[in-house]
């Protein structure tokens, strides 16, 4: 477990890619991104996600990106787990007194971009998703539907289905509006860094 920059993740990211895809290509797919929160304080850092990223929007590499880690039910292998630490006691409608800060949330959407460039994977709902969309399967995998989990059946697992202004104890996103949904905003944010690093989506 290490603090690492943006290029330190691309060249994890580019010694990682062919065991990624191989893993990926067995499960019938190509290398995923999920995107989580820990609901746990800030600082606190976890080992069953490849990246945590903490308040002040410092990565925190916990291990090479091909590993196999625990992240997302049934998803693991040929997957990679980015999280934010924060949200400890959020509800549904509450963030509870650590939300996503800016940095985290500006710090996520460069390493998405960073990880589809190095990947090449677009960023798109195939590809990178938030937790809340794929125990939900929006991704549109039909052989995980009969094991939904995410906020439209049940709730258990919603990480960034909504996204709060942390000056805001409300939530400043619609969870159930396609155009300002969590997902929606880290995938565009993305693009937009992609476009600024790179010079193409």
């Amino acid at each position: 477990m290490r603090e690492v920059d943006l290029t330190e993740l691309m060249d994890n990211a580019y010694a990682s890619k062919w065991n990624l895809q191989q893993k990926a290509y067995a499960n019938g797919r190509d290398v995923q991104i999920f995107l989580h929160w820990t609901a746990c304080p800030y600082g606190r850092y976890y080992g069953s996600y490849h990246v945590n990223i903490d308040y002040d929007g410092s990565i925190i590499l916990t291990a090479d990106l091909d590993e196999t880690l625990s992240h997302t039910y049934m998803r693991n292998s040929g997957s990679i787990g980015l999280t934010l630490c924060c949200c400890y006691g959020a509800t549904t409608d509450d963030p509870g007194d650590q939300p996503p800060t800016q940095e985290q949330i500006e710090t996520m959407a460069k390493c998405i971009a960073v990880l589809s460039e190095a990947l090449d994977i677009p960023i798109d709902k195939q590809h990178v998703l938030t937790h809340g969309e794929i125990a939900d399967c929006e991704d549109g995998s039909p052989e995980y539907f009969d094991g939904l989990y995410g906020p439209k059946n049940g709730a258990t697992r919603w990480d960034l289905e909504v996204l709060w202004d942390k000056n805001d104890e409300s939530p400043v996103f619609n969870p159930y509006d396609e155009e300002h949904r969590g997902g929606t905003i880290l995938r565009g944010k993305g693009n937009y860094y992609k476009y600024k690093f790179y010079g193409h989506y």
